[in-house]
This record gives structure tokens, C-alpha cells and sequence, in this order.
């Protein structure tokens, strides 16, 4: 049972959903008035790009033998697709959703790309941090940053991504993906690399 959960949680948190869970919640507490052509326009693409493209790239990477499955577990497995993921991430930056649109998401999606940037330096380094950690890691500062800048009340959104950044964490730890260290420092990763955009836009 602990096993199924685990597997449920780790695809439920999968990084590549991310961007898209980040931009649903911008969406839910924005207080500025957003058309629903525009949220569509946002989102579709979005899902497309971080989503459909990445899944169907690690699918021919493994195909043609560059990837051995489709957990990377390890190092050298890594760096092609999160090439990809980070190329594309920039199509989103400079394609989707520019700065005047809404500069909440470009700093989100920025703080993306250099949490990649993190993970990829690593790769190439020969050591391995937990993506899914890095991405739940993100997306917990984007809410307390969003908090803070629309002064709304959002504990208990807070504590839910809290409490999902534990149990993905036991989950990476149970399925025995990652040890201790590659998980805090994806969790940490993902944190800073928000925290740092931070004061561009709060």
C-alpha cells in the first residue's frame, strides 16, 4: 500500500506539472481581472510545452537508447532532457506569458529555468538531486511569495504544499529514487531559486 501511494505521490508531484499547478493557483487568487482567452492562452500552451513535448522527447530519448528509463536515475541520463525541458521553458518565457502580461508567472517560470539551470550544473557534475523535490520546492515559495504580494490568507494552501513536500519527500525516500542529501537539496534548490527572483516583483 505505502508503495502505491508513494508511486501515486511522486506522479501526482511529477516536476513537469509544476509550471502548470503554479500558474493555476496564480490564476485562483489573482485579484486582477484575467479573461478566460487569456488564462486558455496561458495555460494550453503551457501544458503543451512543459507537459505533452517533454513526456514524448524522453520517449525517443529512451528509444534511442539515451535514456534507460524514464526515472533518470542517473547523472548522465539527465542532461538531455533537462536541456529540453529548460529550451522549452524559455519558449514559454519569451513566447507565452512576457513580463508587462503578467510578471508574477515570468519570474515563476524564470525561477524554473534556473532551478533547472541548478540541476543540470549538477548532472554534469555526476551528481544526482531530486527533480520532484526541486519542483514542489518551487512551487511552495511561489505561494508564500503570492501571499505576500496579494496580502491574502492562504495558510492552509500553504500547509497542504508543506505537508505534499513531506510526503513526496518519504515517498523519493521509500522508493529508495534518492538518499537524504539529493532530496533536501532539491527541495533547497527549488526554494532559493524563487526566493532569489523574489524581489523583482513583490
Amino acid at each position: 500500500m505505502m508503495r502505491l501511494l508513494s508511486k501515486i505521490l511522486t506522479y501526482v508531484l511529477h516536476p513537469l506539472l509544476i509550471p502548470v499547478y503554479g500558474v493555476l493557483f496564480y490564476f485562483q487568487m489573482t485579484p486582477k481581472y484575467h479573461a478566460e482567452a487569456f488564462r486558455a492562452g496561458n495555460l494550453l500552451p503551457l501544458f503543451i510545452l512543459t507537459v505533452i513535448i517533454p513526456l514524448v522527447s524522453l520517449l525517443i530519448l529512451k528509444n534511442l537508447g539515451m535514456v534507460r528509463n524514464m526515472l533518470l536515475l542517473r547523472a548522465t541520463e539527465r542532461i538531455y532532457p533537462i536541456l529540453i525541458f529548460l529550451g522549452l521553458m524559455l519558449m514559454v518565457l519569451f513566447r507565452v506569458i512576457p513580463n508587462h502580461y503578467s510578471p508574477e508567472i515570468y519570474f515563476f517560470s524564470l525561477g524554473i529555468i534556473l532551478a533547472g539551470t541548478a540541476c543540470l550544473v549538477l548532472a554534469l557534475l555526476g551528481k544526482v538531486v531530486s527533480l520532484h523535490m526541486a519542483g514542489i520546492g518551487s512551487l511552495l515559495m511561489f505561494m508564500v511569495a503570492l501571499s505576500i504580494h496579494f496580502e491574502k490568507n492562504i495558510v492552509l494552501a500553504i500547509s497542504l504544499c508543506t505537508l505534499g513536500s513531506g510526503l513526496l519527500a518519504s515517498a523519493r525516500l521509500y522508493l529508495r529514487a534518492h538518499g537524504r542529501a539529493a532530496v533536501l537539496t532539491g527541495w533547497l534548490i527549488g526554494l532559493l531559486s524563487q526566493l532569489m527572483l523574489i524581489r523583482f516583483w513583490l
